[in-house]
């Protein structure tokens, strides 16, 4: 069947076309594979609003809070206590109507309230600065601006409430009852305050969706806790509303002094504040609350002193009286450290050495001494976590099926939806049962090895013990390079050589094997580096196949970066990096994961779709088919100034569908819309990625053949970036098509992959408990987007954990795909995935767009950039710093799979 273009709209700035693109409509369901049923994290909400029409709207109004000076006030931080309060005092004003707060500027009422503005003056607090916690926090509301840094000494406060408008109960019972309807993200605001003010109310931390019992911590490393709570979201699906319910953790500092946090956070064992990293420092503390001890006050972090306490000085005017009696004023420079010592006679032990805390901001610093600052509990830790950190929260977040879904049962019964009067005025009730969908389970694709054989998957992976590669890579000489001398070197040398020739590599002994010099140990990593490729420059020349290199820690070593950079960049010879745990002997399993990547680099392939197999994919064996995989990798958390990587990874030697190849380019910071696609340099000339692509396809393909159709998986937007992708980005892909032939369009499909979200799926076992669904499992029906075309793949065998399905919206399908065929070739591209031999949780070319994106970034030095404003749309303005240009790779770098 073919399908016809994506719905049309309204022409968006930035596309040649004349109508927007919107996301194509449902045209029918999957049938192939074995029926299973399963349960899901979903709970059915019913609604039946009130008869009477004056009460059956949801009012929202617009909330503003001043302190008694007029100065705005961070509602983030204290509004829920300021709201009870008004609930409390002005409960006969406000006509006894109950209403929900969102913890920023949004209040939501069942009845209107008498009128339509308030101005509530002279609202009381006990203890503004000391209290503001003692209910539920509440971070992340409904608006993004920048907010008052105004210290909360103030303990009278004045609101406003202001009417902006209303919704019907009506248009969401619709949704409830399952008739057709576009609902507005609005009228789930809504319904979501309603949920949050409920949580707040039973005395729980509040986070956007998310709520958090405060005795569940679970314990952590750094002076911070894991708090273990719920996520919750309502969404319209084919079947009906349903409230998505599921297990999230969130980090939380621990209270206490500020140096103590960042000796512990830093790992400084022996307490030694001079081996703080204070640029870590600067980027940890930023917007983070603080008591100070000396006035017991709340100030919130905007940096620290560029000097030492001792050295950082500020004016201070002295008023003294003059020979003849009159009052003479002065200015005076003096020290942090010797005003707060003589003029404060307060006794400071650390401080002389240290930076000091700005309270204030860039313009108008105000310092304080880091030992007189304690921060204050229940604040979320977002800054980037060390390699340990973040396997510590794997493992204390990481929940069997079974203990998620008691979890969940857990949360239900201490919610009591029920027992909320709202939502109980407005008609809603929440079941307690989890939702039963009806799923299929795909067979897994037949796959070939380099003997000839068949490789037949059971329960998503397959034996490659004794199976040879598919196209074996060519090794003609190879160097060592160990960082670690922690292993048994000769040893694990001949035990790879052995695990090549059995996968039918031929690899000899390496030409040499440098050992880094222990002077070199507690050097930056860059010097590291550069300390080893000159030791090594000679056998460089003429360029070896390949670098071994061993480092001495597993994930994220600082060698890393700059070691594929110096590697790839500039001397274009490919390296695979180790570091193995076991110093005596490595395992034949890891030797042959080893293998998989070097000879995926080298040009290699280490298995195939098998001939029949490919062929029953008619749609893409037998018409040229370009298969794209697109994904934006952003700088960690604190450092909102790094680029954002953007990579593409287009399939080459069509019809196989299993080597790719990857261009990455630098975008300005947290910009997720791809801006380099298309880079027109003149009317017969682009620089563009795809550009770059199409010409690999066609160099690639025998009788140098184009494409005549173009399959685009998109990784890391959200439903509102659907239009984006739509209109800007495939736009850019259409345009740099015709830049070779003016009438040369090919039919094109998108495909969106989400990782991040909530929707699980378990299987019940006969002893009542839940496991993880057998692989292959699909769902497109009950849970699923009301109209959209969009459905759940569990290609993977969770076997740790609660396995996460990947959720795919086809935004565009011009090739005509049924729903059959195109769930099975995404469920097939998840068995090429050339670094393991499993079955992966994402199609191969997004995860492939992912790493190359990933380790590009590693790459880039923090001398390639300079701070400048963020951006959060694609199309940033000249005002941002310049970009840093990614690495140059040869060619025979950039035509291979360098990333694996």
């Amino acid at each position: 069947m073919e399908s016809e273009r994506s719905p049309i709209a309204e022409p968006v700035e930035g596309s040649s076309s004349t109508t927007e693109r919107l996301p194509m409509a449902r045209w029918e369901y999957g049938k192939s594979g074995d029926t299973q049923r399963v349960s899901t994290n979903y709970l059915r909400v019913r609604m039946d609003p009130p008869k009477n029409t004056d009460d059956a709207y949801f009012y929202r109004y617009d909330v503003s809070l001043t302190d008694k000076n007029e100065h705005s006030t961070n509602a983030k931080d204290i509004g829920r206590e300021i709201m009870d309060k008004v609930r409390e005092t002005f409960h006969d004003e406000l006509d006894g109507v109950r209403f929900a707060y969102d913890g920023d500027k949004i209040l939501i009422t069942i009845r209107s309230l008498p009128k339509e503005e308030y101005q509530l003056n002279g609202v009381a607090l006990e203890d503004a600065s000391s209290n503001r916690i003692s209910t539920a926090l509440d971070v992340g509301g409904e608006s993004d601006r920048k907010r008052s840094r105004i210290p909360y000494r103030s303990k009278i406060f004045n609101v406003k409430i202001s009417f902006k408008d209303k919704f019907s109960m009506d248009s969401i019972a619709k949704a409830a009852n399952h008739e057709p309807l576009d609902l507005s993200q609005d009228a789930f605001r809504v319904l979501d305050i309603i949920l949050r003010q409920h949580s707040a109310e039973k005395d729980r931390l509040v986070f956007r969706q998310s709520f958090f019992e405060r005795p569940e911590t679970l314990g952590f490393k750094g002076a911070i806790d894991v708090f273990q709570g719920f996520s919750s979201s309502f969404r319209a699906t084919q079947g009906g509303l349903f409230l998505n319910m599921d297990v999230c953790h969130t980090l939380i500092i621990q209270p206490g002094p500020v140096i103590d946090f960042l000796l512990s956070v830093q790992n400084i064992r022996d307490k030694k504040t001079d081996r703080i990293d204070w640029e870590k420092a600067k980027r940890m503390l930023k917007g983070l609350r603080v008591k100070t001890s000396h006035n017991n006050e709340e100030w919130k972090i905007s940096g620290l002193s560029e000097k030492f306490c001792i050295n950082q000085t500020f004016e201070i005017k002295q008023r003294n009286e003059g020979p003849d009696g009159v009052e003479v004023q002065s200015v005076e420079q003096i020290s942090v450290y010797e005003y707060f010592v003589t003029r404060k006679s307060i006794i400071l032990e650390q401080s002389r050495a240290l930076p000091c805390v700005n309270i204030g901001n860039s313009r108008h610093p105000v310092y304080i001494p880091l030992e007189l600052c304690s921060l204050v509990g229940l604040q979320r830790y977002t800054k980037a976590l060390s390699t340990e950190q973040r396997s510590l929260l794997v493992n204390k977040s990481r929940r069997s099926p079974d203990e998620r879904m008691q979890d969940l049962k857990k949360a239900i019964r201490s919610h009591d939806y029920g027992s909320h009067t709202m939502l109980r005025d407005s008609g809603i009730s929440i079941t307690t049962q989890f939702t039963q969908v009806e799923g299929r389970i795909l067979p897994a694709p037949i796959l070939k090895s380099g003997n000839d054989q068949d490789l037949n998957p059971k329960n998503g992976r397959w034996n490659f013990n004794n199976q040879k590669l598919a196209h074996p890579a060519e090794i003609k000489s190879w160097l060592v390079a160990d960082f670690s001398s922690n292993c048994d070197m000769e040893r694990l040398i001949q035990d790879l050589i052995k695990c090549a020739k059995m996968k039918g590599i031929s690899m000899r002994d390496p030409t040499a094997n440098f050992i880094e010099r222990d002077q070199y140990r507690d050097e930056q990593a860059c010097v590291r580096v550069d300390k080893m490729i000159t030791t090594m420059e000679k056998e460089l020349d003429p360029r070896p196949t390949f670098i071994l290199c061993v480092l001495p820690q597993k994930k994220n070593c600082d060698i890393y970066g700059p070691w594929k950079r110096r590697c790839l960049s500039d001397y274009g010879v490919p390296t695979q990096c180790i570091a193995p745990t076991e110093p005596t002997r490595v395992n034949n399993q890891y030797l042959t994961n080893v293998v998989l990547k070097i000879n995926a680099k080298l040009g290699g392939l280490n298995f195939l779709f098998s001939k029949e197999y490919f062929s029953s994919l008619d749609k893409v064996s037998t018409i040229p088919t370009l298969i794209l995989g697109m994904d934006v990798s952003h700088g960690p958390p604190g450092q909102a100034h790094m680029p954002s990587i953007a990579a593409v990874v287009n399939s080459r030697n069509w019809p196989s569908i299993s080597h790719y190849r990857a261009a990455v380019r630098t975008q300005h910071p947290k910009s997720e819309i791809i801006v380099s696609l298309f880079e027109p340099q003149s009317k017969s000339r682009d620089n563009g990625i795809i550009r770059a692509a199409l010409r690999d396809f066609s160099t690639t393909t025998e009788e140098n053949k184009v494409p005549e159709q173009i399959i685009i998986f998109r990784d890391g937007v959200g439903e509102s970036q659907f239009k984006d992708v739509l209109n800007y980005e495939l736009e850019q892909i259409i345009k740099a098509c015709k830049v070779k032939y003016d009438q040369w369009c090919p039919k094109l499909t998108v495909i969106v992959a989400q990782k991040r979200h909530h929707t699980r799926f378990f299987e019940r076992e006969s002893n009542k408990s839940f496991k993880n669904v057998p692989p292959g499992l699909i769902v497109d029906k009950k849970i699923c987007h009301p109209t959209n075309n969009d459905f759940y793949l569990c290609a993977h065998d969770g076997r740790i954990g609660t396995s996460r399905p990947a959720h795919y919206h086809v935004l565009l399908d011009e090739i005509g795909f049924t729903a059959d065929e195109l769930q099975k070739l995404v469920h097939s591209l998840c068995y090429i995935y050339q670094r393991s031999t499993t079955a992966i949780s994402v199609v191969a070319p997004i995860c492939y767009a992912h790493l190359a994106a990933a380790q590009v970034a590693q790459m880039i030095q923090p001398e390639d950039y300079s701070s400048g404003p963020s951006s959060s749309h694609a199309a940033a303005s000249s005002t941002h710093a310049p970009l840093p240009k990614p690495p140059y790779f040869g060619k025979n770098v950039a035509s291979t799979m360098f990333f694996c």
